[in-house]
């Protein structure tokens, strides 16, 4: 996980435009000085990587939850930022919740960056981090002051976000926010699930999978997602669907992107490698908001990737602490409408992913692409993120396929030993990651569109 500084990185499978070639990388100052693919004739240098290994581009997860400060026993940056590296990611964006204060003020801003630059100064930062804003009741008019001091875009909620000091938006609110968003070329992320659903749907105490299924009905989605679109339709506000678990949204999202409306969305980790008939009862590791929903639902999704309607996979990750999930109740008794929701995916996420996908399939350029270049791209940060080639920031992550990894939790990086892929063994293993800088860095929007 050391910084790339100025190097030559050697591999039989290098992704080069969607495309795994023997090419030699030549980093320089932590940047993509050259890259040379070479041919079958070709004397090269000696392999640094050996195959089966492969070297991709790091990942850019543009969701998760880094909590720090103000609630650093559920998540900080030096140990989320060192689970992304053990995971290979090396960029993430951090939401505007769960800290204390939240980011939606260009002063709470600084007050986060502060925090993260002092872990950056003690060493201890692991991977680039920029951030999200929020937009909550009564802050329009800080939006434009935020996105000037370089957030990549505003998070806001329809429906409750499980703490006070970040509300969600009303219909009146949410149109406006977007409205002024649009006005200057910002871009908006939302939590879409109705709460006049979920009010409506039974919420009875139960430690039961089926029961919390039931009070996350796949319609509290479909409901929200619509309601957003038609101001979408309205304001022209670019727009990206977070977390999308019910694949009945894709239908919205198909005909959304046919009348080329300004909208992106993202599945996570989660949803496309557990699914609901497996999760056990009474253990809110697998608790999060939306829901795994069963297996059916997934492969619509893995469809829905492959069509394009979905853009990006990302990890969500929610930590908390495990009194916030547990209490006092032993797991398989926990009643699951009282813990805290939030999947820790940071770590093993990516790499249950690809894994999945082999299974499946896919192409490892689909899942580079859906977890690295459009990502990076979503956040404005496509200039120096997301793909190997001259010019970019030297991130890249060495993985082998045909290695095996088993999660356990216990073992992993981030603050608390809580994780829904404990125990879970893969094929496919990250083997290191190579930064172009050591420590990460503090990073900013580079480009708006």
């Amino acid at each position: 996980m050391t910084g790339s500084g100025d190097r030559t990185v050697t591999a039989d499978q290098v992704m080069i435009d969607g495309r795994l070639r023997a090419a030699t990388i030549r980093v320089e100052a932590g940047r993509i000085a050259d890259v040379v693919v070479h041919g079958a004739g070709d004397t090269v240098p000696p392999v640094t990587v050996p195959s089966p290994a492969v070297v991709l581009p790091g990942v850019v997860d543009t969701h998760v939850h880094v909590n720090e400060p103000g609630r650093t026993s559920w998540e900080g940056f030096a140990s989320a930022s060192r689970a992304a590296a053990l995971g290979g990611v090396t960029t993430i964006v951090d939401m505007p919740l769960n800290s204390l204060p939240p980011t939606t003020s260009v002063g709470a801003l600084e007050v986060k960056r502060d925090a993260a630059r002092a872990v950056a100064d003690a060493g201890e930062l692991s991977c680039d981090v920029a951030f999200w804003g929020g937009a909550v009741p009564g802050n329009v008019s800080g939006l434009e002051p935020l996105w000037d001091a370089g957030v990549v875009g505003f998070k806001c909620f329809l429906a409750d976000s499980g703490v006070p000091e970040f509300p969600p938006l009303d219909p009146g609110e949410l149109r406006a926010a977007m409205a002024e968003v649009a006005r200057f070329g910002g871009r908006m992320v939302v939590h879409a699930e109705d709460p006049g659903v979920l009010a409506a749907a039974a919420r009875p105490p139960s430690s039961a999978y089926a029961d919390f299924l039931l009070s996350r009905p796949d319609d509290a989605e479909t409901t929200a997602v619509a309601r957003l679109l038609d101001v979408v339709r309205e304001t022209g506000t670019r727009t990206h669907v977070l977390h999308v678990s019910s694949a009945r949204v894709l239908d919205l999202l198909a005909r959304a992107k046919g009348e080329g409306l300004p909208v992106t969305a993202e599945t996570c980790h989660h949803y496309l490698t557990l699914a609901g008939e497996d999760v056990p009862d009474g253990d809110p590791a697998y608790k999060c908001c939306p829901p795994i929903r069963d297996r059916a639902n997934q492969d619509a999704l893995w469809d829905g990737l492959r069509d394009g309607l979905l853009d990006i996979v990302v990890s969500d990750h929610s930590p908390a602490t495990a009194d916030q999930k547990y209490g006092a109740k032993p797991v398989g008794e926990v009643d699951l409408q009282r813990a805290w929701g939030g999947v820790s995916g940071l770590q093993a996420g990516w790499t249950a992913l690809a894994a999945a996908a082999r299974e499946r399939e896919v192409p490892l350029a689909d899942v580079v692409r859906w977890t690295a270049e459009r990502p990076a791209r979503l956040a404005g940060l496509g200039r120096a993120k997301g793909r190997i080639a001259v010019g970019q920031d030297a991130d890249l992550m060495v993985y082998d396929p045909d290695g095996t990894t088993t999660f356990r939790a216990a073992g992993m990086a981030h603050k608390n030993p809580i994780s829904a892929y404990d125990r879970m063994t893969v094929t496919g293993r990250v083997v290191r990651v190579l930064r172009h800088s050591a420590p990460g860095r503090l990073i900013t929007r580079e480009e708006t569109a």
